[in-house]
């Protein structure tokens, strides 16, 4: 792991009393909204069917679409992935831009995480509150945009819906205030022979 800076180890020691609630709304089964490496998302324990069903209730999205998972560490994907190519190795040490990957043999996770064609669609994150969060919580967890389906994602915390607000267990304090628009991931799909198709640039 690349070595934190002195900013960056404050930035972490102001953010851990947010994210030991949001690690307590988690554990619970709760839904947390968050600030991720892209734009804000709604959040749950991947494992756990009940609180993935109601982040799919919340978003009134259809099941079939399945919701990203993110990490905190690359060795975690082969937890929840049964053969990773050797490609999306390459992609998660490589890439600057946030990445998910759409692997084959999702395992560890809540069934309504899973695409009916067995893959499921995990990032591992490099921006310093959705990581210690992950790693806090030492487990996976969903991260889907703050938004209705059909609707537009918030680029920043200020245009999320109320509706979406008052749906979530906890709302997290840190990187309210930023200014910055942000986007989604770029969305890659891998086969097991590590053959790539770009869904989203």
């Amino acid at each position: 792991m690349t070595r934190l800076t002195e900013e960056e180890i404050r930035s972490i020691r102001s953010y851990r009393p947010d994210i030991a609630t949001a690690v307590d709304v988690l554990r619970k089964g709760g839904v947390i909204l968050y600030p991720t490496d892209t734009i804000w998302g709604l959040g749950c324990d991947a494992a756990n069917s009940e609180a993935v069903k109601r982040i799919y209730a919340i978003k009134r999205r259809m099941d079939s679409k399945a919701l990203i998972t993110m990490v905190d560490t690359t060795q975690k994907v082969s937890f929840y992935v049964s053969q990773v190519p050797d490609v999306a190795w390459d992609l998660m040490d490589m890439t600057d831009k946030p990445t998910t990957l759409i692997l084959d043999g999702a395992r560890n996770l809540a069934p309504e995480l899973i695409a009916p064609d067995g893959s499921v669609g995990i990032r591992v994150t490099k921006e310093l509150f959705s990581r210690e969060l992950c790693n806090r919580f030492r487990g996976a967890i969903v991260s889907t945009s703050a938004n209705i389906s059909g609707e537009a994602a918030p680029r920043r915390f200020n245009e999320i819906s109320q509706t979406v607000l008052s749906a979530a267990d906890y709302v997290c304090i840190s990187r309210r205030d930023e200014t910055e628009l942000h986007a989604a991931s770029s969305v890659i799909k891998l086969d097991r022979n590590g053959i790539c198709t770009v869904i989203r640039p």
